[in-house]
């Protein structure tokens, strides 16, 4: 079974980049809306943070699957 100490940090680090993403979604949106251009980093963020955070989160109830499987077969032996 995989360690809480590795699944916890990279499920805070997962909604950490999903919050930030979605404030620059909303920053980029209120730029816009005012006629104005939003830095290069600031799209960036809004346009790949979602998609890592999704993958990350993916990846932990993966291994939380396969965690529990792995317990199941452990305890019918």
């Amino acid at each position: 079974m995989t360690p809480s100490r590795y699944r916890r940090p990279l499920m805070v680090l997962a909604a950490v980049i999903a919050v930030l993403s979605l404030i620059a979604v909303g920053t980029v949106m209120a730029l816009a809306f005012a006629g104005s251009v939003a830095p290069t980093w600031v799209t960036y963020s809004a346009l790949y943070g979602l998609p890592a955070a999704f993958i990350l989160m993916l990846l932990v109830v993966l291994d939380g699957v396969v965690a529990r499987r792995r317990a199941g077969k452990a305890g019918r032996r």
